[in-house]
C-alpha cells in the first residue's frame, strides 16, 4: 500500500476500533462505577459485599476451573491416542468429525440433548433406568455438557504439539533404558506443558464466557455470573446492575488474557531443529495401553454421536419421551413461525462474513508487514472483544449504543459490528501467521520490477494469504449462526436470531422446535463451510484448507 492509502486505512481502522471496541468498554466501566454524584467505588464495594454475587462469582470460577481440567485431560488423551497409537485412519476420521460437531453447533445443542437423556422423561433416566422425576440440573450436568462442548479446543491445540515432538527424542530415551512410563512422564508430557497450560486457559475462558449452558442446566442451585447478569438486565431491567456483574467477570477474564499473552505464549520448548528427524513415535505405547486409550476415546465419540442422534430424533417425533410418532411438524414450525429468525440470521451472517474476512486480512497485513505508530496497540485492541466473555461485550454494546450519539440498538448494524469485531481476530491471527512464513524478498522483487505497493499487495500478497481470508469468512459465518452470549442483549422486534428462538423454545418447553432449529443450523454451517473449502481449493495452491475453528 502507498503511504497515503496506508495512513487513510489506519485512521479508519482506529476510528472503528475506538467506536466498537474501546468506547463500549469505557461506557461499561462508567455505568458500573457511577451514581448521581459521579464516579464512585460504592457500587463496586456493594457488589463485592453481596453474598449472592460472591456465590455466583465463586461458582463461575469453580465451573471454569473444572471444565479447564477435565477438558484439557480429555483433549490430551484424544491427541495422544491419535499421535501415539496405531489408530486406524477411518477411526481418526470418525474422531475428527465427532470433535468438530460441538464447534459448529448452537451453544444449546449439548444442553438440549442432556435434557432429552437425563431429564424427567429422559431416554436414559426414564426409559432405560426407570427413574421418575430425575433432575438434570446442577453442577454435574453443566460440567459434563461444557466439557463435551469445549474439549475439542484442547484437542486441536495439543494434537499439533504432540505431532511436532520428534520420535527421535523418545527413541533416544528408550535406548538409554527408560521405561515407557518414564519416557512419557519425563519427555512427552514435559514437552507438552506449554500446550497443556494454554489448553487449560482456553477452556477456562470458554467456560467463563459460556452463557447458554448454565442458563439451561445450572438451575437455581448453581448460579453463575453470566446468567445472573442476563437475568439482572432482562428480568429486573437493571442495566447498571448487569454492568456491575460484568465488571466482576472482567477480573478473571483479564487474568486469563494476561497469562495467555505474556506467560504461556512466551514459553517455548524447542522440539524441531534443522536436522533430520524421525516421525512421531508410535511404539512408545504398550499394545494394551493403546487399545485402552482407543476404547476410551471411542466411548466418548459414541456418546457425542448419540447426543446428536437424539437431537435429530427429537426433531422428528411428536413429543420426545411421550409420543414418538414420526412427524415433520417441528420443521414446519421453524419454517413458518421461525422463518423471520432464519431470514434475519442468514442476512446478518452473509453480510458480516465478507466484512469480517476483509477486516481480518487488512489488520493482519498492517500488523505483520508495516511499521506505524501504535502498531502493537492496534494488535492488542483488536483482540479485546475476542478475549472478553460474550456477556461483557453484549452488555457493553447495549450500554454504549442504546442512546445518542450512537443510537444503534434495534438495528442489524449493531449485531453485525458485534460479530465482526468479536470473531474476526481468528482471521487476523491466521494472516499474521501466514505472513511470517512468506519471505519479504517476494515483495522486494515486485518493487524492483516497478510495481506499486498496492499492486504488490493485490497481485502477490493477497493470493498467498487467501486461506486467512477464508478462515475469517468461515469463523464469522459459523459464529453468526451459533453465538448468543453477546447478541442476546442486542436483538429486537425488528431483528432476531435463531439462537434466541432456541432459547425461547427451551424456556417454553417447546423442545421439538428447539431441536429442529439446532439441526437446521448444523446443516447450514456444514454446507456453507464445505462450499468455502471447495472454493478455497480452487483459488489457492493444492493442500490448503480452512484452519480449524477456534472457540
Amino acid at each position: 500500500m502507498s503511504d497515503p492509502l496506508r495512513l487513510f486505512v489506519i485512521v479508519i481502522l482506529w476510528l472503528l476500533l475506538g467506536l466498537f471496541v474501546l468506547y463500549p468498554l469505557v461506557e461499561l466501566v462508567r455505568r458500573a462505577l457511577s451514581d448521581d454524584s459521579g464516579l464512585t467505588l460504592a457500587p463496586l464495594i456493594a457488589a463485592i459485599n453481596s453474598k449472592s454475587n460472591l456465590r455466583a462469582f465463586g461458582n463461575s470460577l469453580l465451573l471454569a476451573t473444572l471444565v479447564g481440567v477435565c477438558g484439557t485431560f480429555f483433549g490430551f488423551l484424544f491427541a495422544f491416542t491419535v499421535e501415539r497409537t496405531q489408530a486406524p485412519r477411518f477411526w481418526v476420521g470418525l474422531l475428527d468429525i465427532a470433535t468438530l460437531l460441538p464447534l459448529i453447533s448452537p451453544p444449546f445443542t449439548t444442553s438440549i440433548a442432556f435434557v432429552f437423556s437425563f431429564g424427567p422423561r429422559g431416554f436414559i433416566t426414564h426409559d432405560l433406568l426407570g427413574m421418575n422425576n430425575a433432575t438434570v440440573y446442577g453442577l454435574t450436568s453443566t460440567l459434563a455438557a461444557e466439557t463435551l462442548t469445549y474439549f475439542p479446543l484442547a484437542y486441536m491445540a495439543l494434537r499439533p504439539m504432540l505431532a511436532g515432538i520428534g520420535g527421535d527424542l523418545e527413541e533416544m530415551a528408550f535406548s538409554l533404558g527408560s521405561s515407557r512410563w518414564r519416557v512419557f512422564r519425563t519427555v512427552t508430557l514435559s514437552l507438552t506443558v506449554p500446550g497443556l497450560a494454554n489448553a487449560f486457559l482456553l477452556l477456562f475462558a470458554a467456560s467463563l464466557a459460556d452463557f447458554a449452558t448454565p442458563l439451561i442446566l445450572a438451575g437455581n442451585e448453581f448460579p453463575v455470573l453470566p446468567t445472573e447478569a442476563y437475568l439482572q438486565i432482562t428480568g429486573m431491567f437493571d442495566l447498571k446492575g448487569g454492568a456491575m456483574l460484568s465488571l466482576l467477570l472482567l477480573v478473571p477474564a483479564g487474568i486469563v488474557y494476561f497469562l495467555q499473552r505474556n506467560v504461556v505464549a512466551r514459553r517455548r520448548y524447542v522440539t524441531m531443529t534443522g536436522k533430520g528427524r524421525a516421525g512421531a513415535s508410535r511404539s512408545g505405547v504398550a499394545p494394551w495401553a493403546g487399545t485402552a486409550l482407543m476404547a476410551f476415546c471411542l466411548a466418548v465419540v459414541l456418546f457425542i454421536l448419540y447426543l446428536y442422534a437424539l437431537l435429530l430424533m427429537a426433531s422428528l417425533v411428536q413429543s420426545f419421551g411421550a409420543n414418538h410418532t414420526l412427524t415433520l411438524g417441528h420443521y414446519r414450525v421453524i419454517f413458518t413461525e421461525g422463518l423471520p429468525a432464519i431470514e434475519d440470521t442468514l442476512i446478518i451472517a452473509l453480510i458480516g462474513m465478507p466484512i469480517g474476512g476483509l477486516y481480518g486480512v487488512i489488520v493482519g497485513y498492517l500488523v505483520a508487514r508495516t511499521q506505524f505508530i501504535g502498531r502493537q496497540a492496534m494488535e492488542i485492541v483488536t483482540m479485546l472483544n475476542y478475549a472478553l466473555p460474550g456477556t461483557i461485550v453484549g452488555i457493553a454494546y447495549l450500554g454504549a449504543f442504546n442512546e445518542p450519539p450512537f443510537l444503534l440498538t434495534g438495528t442489524a448494524a449493531i449485531i453485525i459490528a458485534c460479530y465482526v469485531f468479536r470473531y474476526s481476530p481468528t482471521g487476523i491471527r491466521t494472516t499474521i501467521a501466514l505472513l511470517q512464513q512468506i519471505d519479504r524478498s517476494l515483495e522486494e522483487a515486485s518493487f524492483s520490477l516497478g510495481a506499486s505497493s498496492f499492486m504488490t499487495f493485490r497481485l502477490i500478497m493477497l493470493p498467498l494469504i487467501m486461506p486467512a481470508f477464508f478462515a475469517g469468512l468461515s469463523v464469522v459465518f459459523i459464529r453468526s449462526m451459533t453465538a448468543i452470549s453477546a447478541t442476546i442483549f442486542l436483538v429486537s422486534i425488528n431483528w432476531t436470531l435463531i439462537t434466541v428462538r432456541i432459547l425461547e423454545n427451551m424456556t417454553e418447553l417447546s423442545l421439538g422446535p428447539a431441536a429442529a432449529f439446532s439441526v437446521f443450523v448444523i446443516l447450514v454451517v456444514v454446507v456453507v463451510t464445505s462450499a468455502l473449502n471447495w472454493v478455497l481449493r480452487r483459488v489457492t495452491a493444492p493442500g490448503l484448507r480452512l484452519p480449524a475453528v477456534e472457540g
